[in-house]
C-alpha cells in the first residue's frame, strides 16, 4: 500500500491570481519561507494532498495548478517550459514573495529548472523527480529504446483528445495505477484528477505540454549554454527514471545530491510520501536557523 502521512489538517486556501496573460489556481497554507509545488501529467495541484500538511509547518507552502490544468486559465498557447516558469515567476510577485524553494516532478520539473537558471537570485532550494531534461545528455540509456509511447499519441496535434472523449476516466486512471506500480491513489484524489482532465479542452491543454516539448529542449540548451543550476539542488529518482534526472543535471549544477526511492512508482508524493517528507525536509532546513522548526511527527 502507499505511505501514509500523519493528518495535520492544514488550512488550505484556494485563490485565482493573475499572471503572464492568465490567472492561475493556486492553493497555499502555512506561513514562513515559500515553497512552490509544481506537479506533472495527469495531475492538479492536489497531487501534494499528502505533504502540504507538513511542509506548512514553518513555510508558507504554494501549490498552483500550471497553464492549462486543474482549474487555470486554458489558453491557446504558453506550454513550453519557459512560458510556463515566467508564470511562476509571476506568481511569487503577485504573492510578494522575493524567494522561494522549488519541488517539482513530471512536467513541473523542466519549469523549476528553467526558473532555476533565468532566475537564480529568486530560487534558494531545488528539488526535481522523475523527468527528463529535453534533449540534455545523460538519458541516453533510458532513451535506447525510445520515449514512452504516450510522448508520440500525445504529441500529435488534435488526435488524442478525439480517440479518448468518453474514456477519460480509464486512461487517467491507468496512468494513476501505473504510477503507483499497481497501487493507486486515493479515490477522492483519483476521482479528483480524472475530473479535472475530463473533456476536449481540458485533454487539449494537458496534450499541449508535449506538443512544445521541442521548445522546451531547445530553451533547455539555451539556458545551460549561458549559465548552470548555482543553488543547492536534490534529483530524487523512482520507478522508471530513477537516476536519469541525476545524470542530466550532474554536469550543470553545482551541488548536487541525487537519490533514488527504491520500489516507489513515478507520483512519489502519493505514493510514497513519507519517504519524500523524509529526503525534502532536512534539505530544506539547511538554511534555516537550528531550531527553526518543529520537527515532523513520527510515522
Amino acid at each position: 500500500m502507499p505511505d501514509t502521512v500523519p493528518s495535520l489538517a492544514p488550512q488550505v486556501q484556494l485563490r485565482r491570481i493573475a499572471v503572464n496573460g492568465i490567472h492561475l489556481n493556486v492553493a497555499t497554507a502555512g506561513t514562513g519561507p515559500a515553497i512552490v509545488l509544481l506537479h506533472g501529467f495527469p495531475h492538479t495541484w492536489r497531487l501534494w494532498s499528502e505533504i502540504i500538511g507538513p511542509l506548512s509547518i514553518g513555510h508558507r507552502v504554494i501549490a498552483p495548478d500550471l497553464r492549462g490544468f486543474g482549474a487555470s486559465t486554458r489558453p491557446a498557447e504558453g506550454y513550453d517550459a519557459g512560458t510556463l516558469a515566467d508564470d511562476i515567476n509571476a506568481a511569487l510577485d503577485a504573492l510578494a514573495e522575493p524567494t522561494a524553494a522549488v519541488i517539482a516532478i513530471d512536467a513541473g520539473t523542466p519549469v523549476a529548472v528553467l526558473l532555476a537558471l533565468r532566475h537564480p537570485e529568486r530560487i534558494r532550494r531545488l528539488i526535481v523527480m522523475e523527468a527528463l531534461l529535453g534533449s540534455l545528455p545523460g538519458a541516453e540509456d533510458f532513451l535506447a529504446a525510445g520515449p514512452p509511447w504516450w510522448f508520440g499519441f500525445h504529441a500529435v496535434p488534435g488526435l488524442a483528445e478525439k480517440v479518448l472523449i468518453g474514456h477519460e476516466e480509464q486512461y487517467i486512471g491507468w496512468f494513476l495505477t501505473a504510477g503507483t506500480r499497481g497501487q493507486g491513489v486515493r479515490p477522492d484524489i483519483r476521482a479528483a484528477f480524472i475530473d479535472a482532465y475530463a473533456g476536449s479542452e481540458a485533454l487539449r491543454c494537458a496534450f499541449s505540454y508535449y506538443r512544445a516539448l521541442p521548445t522546451t529542449a531547445r530553451q533547455l540548451n539555451d539556458a545551460v549554454a549561458d549559465g548552470r543550476i548555482s543553488m543547492p539542488t536534490l534529483a530524487i529518482g523512482a520507478h522508471p527514471v530513477g537516476a536519469t534526472l541525476e545524470r542530466q543535471l550532474r554536469p550543470i549544477t553545482d551541488d548536487l545530491t541525487g537519490h533514488v526511492i527504491a520500489d516507489c512508482g513515478h507520483i512519489i508524493p502519493l505514493h510514497r510520501p513519507w519517504e519524500l517528507l523524509r529526503l525534502v525536509t532536512p534539505f530544506l532546513d539547511a538554511d534555516q536557523p537550528t531550531g527553526s522548526r518543529d520537527h515532523l511527527p513520527a510515522p
